[in-house]
């Protein structure tokens, strides 16, 4: 590893450990040549995910805007931030685990709606109203019931 204060290209590892979220190693080196310390990070390269778009537009997958959406359907909700980033997270790793490098915002949308219907209905019927594009009110009113049906009329 070249070093960023000499530019020397041998250095050694003095410590290495897991980042506290475990997807990172961090290294502590020390040049060879001028002996200052510093440290680098090595994390897994992934391939970018592409999303499909309905109108067969594509553009890269972005967690951030994925979470975004979320937290606008759960505004004003009792709803923790750490259910959001934990929903985020699942969605990425069953994205990433289909080692297909494109998914459609069909496919995308389904998995936020079935992921917010587990954390909180106000929420989940949010985001299908946008997702959907609910026509009128009966159509609004059929996943309403819908939803009432699959969680026994909580």
């Amino acid at each position: 590893m070249k070093c960023m204060y000499c530019g020397h290209i041998d250095s050694k590892v003095i410590d290495s450990r897991q980042s506290d979220d475990g997807t990172a190693i961090r290294r502590r080196r020390e040049c060879n040549n001028c002996g200052k310390r510093f440290t680098t990070y090595e994390t897994v390269e992934t391939t970018p995910i592409l999303v499909v778009k309905s109108n067969g537009n594509r553009q890269t997958f972005d967690p951030n805007k994925l979470k975004n959406g979320i937290i606008k359907s759960c505004e004003k909700r009792p709803v923790p931030m750490w259910k959001i980033d934990k929903m985020v997270e699942d969605i990425q790793k069953k994205i990433y685990s289909t080692l297909e490098q494109e998914v459609s915002s069909k496919q995308l949308g389904e998995m936020v709606m079935e992921g917010l219907k587990e954390i909180d209905e106000v929420a989940y019927v949010r985001f299908a109203s946008v997702y959907r594009q609910f026509k009128d009110i009966s159509t609004f009113m059929k996943e309403l019931e819908k939803l009432q049906k699959t969680n026994g009329g909580k």
